[in-house]
């Protein structure tokens, strides 16, 4: 019985770490400056040069050991770690400032910008009596 570890196939972990990102195959051949043939051929390959790797993963936007140790196993084991807590969010809505102080703050310029009008209208009458004075 054989027990030696298959070597991983590098460019299964590159198809799928691009298929998660959902990216097509022109988009990260666009993004490395190369075809789609070319990135299918390296998919399809079981090992990769490490400057290649590095491209792709600059390309992919993740690290190289991130390619390197790319599991399914533990992609899922990452998804389902994920808890459910849409309820919550709603719970805990902490606000950093006091809504009455807001109002009040508002209401004292209101109070100051109609202040400003009066006396701009008072003003405006004073002109106005000035010239009638002065005919």
């Amino acid at each position: 019985m054989n027990t030696s570890t298959k070597p991983s196939h590098m460019g299964r972990k590159i198809s799928r770490i691009r298929e998660l990102k959902d990216m097509k195959q022109e988009a990260l051949a666009q993004a490395m400056g190369t075809n789609q043939q070319a990135i299918s051929i390296m998919e399809n390959s079981e090992t990769i040069e490490e400057e290649k790797l590095i491209e792709v993963a600059k390309a992919l936007g993740v690290s190289v050991e991130a390619i390197k140790n790319f599991s399914e196993e533990g992609v899922f084991n990452y998804f389902n770690t994920f808890n459910d807590s849409g309820n919550n969010t709603f719970a805990n809505n902490v606000c950093n400032f006091n809504p009455l102080d807001k109002l009040i703050e508002s209401h004292e310029q209101q109070i100051k910008l109609y202040e400003r009008l009066v006396q701009a209208e008072k003003d405006k009458v004073e002109y106005l009596e000035k010239l009638l004075k002065a005919k």
